[in-house]
């Protein structure tokens, strides 16, 4: 005597459902054990502080990198938002524009080379290209390295230092 076939769709099929709903289950519970785990990673709020240093001190850079000759004020006004400390003191007391000069800063490229979460600090290097427009005469432009020293305040990140660096011989 021969024994009749399951048909299709009986009982192999229950298998390969349940084989599935399975893997699905244990893929759920380890993509929530993940999830909880880079939730709670200290290395994400790192990230964090290092993306808001940079974009700070990237618009920070450029603002300190810009001035407009015929409105003095509103161009100190502005290095005085982005600055603090020793900077910030020096920008008040200091003259804000070159006479007859508009500049205009735009950071190319810009990178945290050191960050201190802790102590609220951070350092980044920059290279800007900055649009000289004299009062007469043609338009230069010229590319700059700078380092910024930052500081976290109750108003965000603010350029405590900035500096050119030296191109190197190598």
């Amino acid at each position: 005597m021969t024994r009749a076939r399951p048909a299709l769709g009986t009982r192999p099929a229950r298998g390969v459902r349940a084989a599935a709903w399975l893997l699905a289950t244990a893929c759920c519970a380890l993509g929530a054990v993940q999830y909880g785990r880079a939730s709670t990673d200290s290395s994400l709020d790192l990230a964090r502080d290092r993306d808001t240093a940079l974009a700070a001190g990237r618009q920070a850079v450029a603002e300190l990198t810009s001035s407009d000759a015929g409105q003095a004020d509103a161009t100190r006004a502005r290095w005085l938002a982005v600055s603090g400390g020793a900077l910030h003191d020096r920008l008040g007391a200091g003259p804000a524009t070159d006479p007859g000069v508009t500049s205009r800063g735009a950071v190319v490229e810009a990178a945290v080379t050191a960050l201190d979460a802790g102590a609220g600090t951070a350092r980044l290097i920059a290279v800007v290209r900055v649009e000289l427009t004299p009062a007469a005469g043609a338009v230069t432009t010229d590319r700059r390295r700078l380092a910024a020293t930052l500081a976290r305040t109750g108003e965000g990140w603010k350029v405590t230092a900035l500096a050119a660096v030296p191109v190197g011989t190598a």
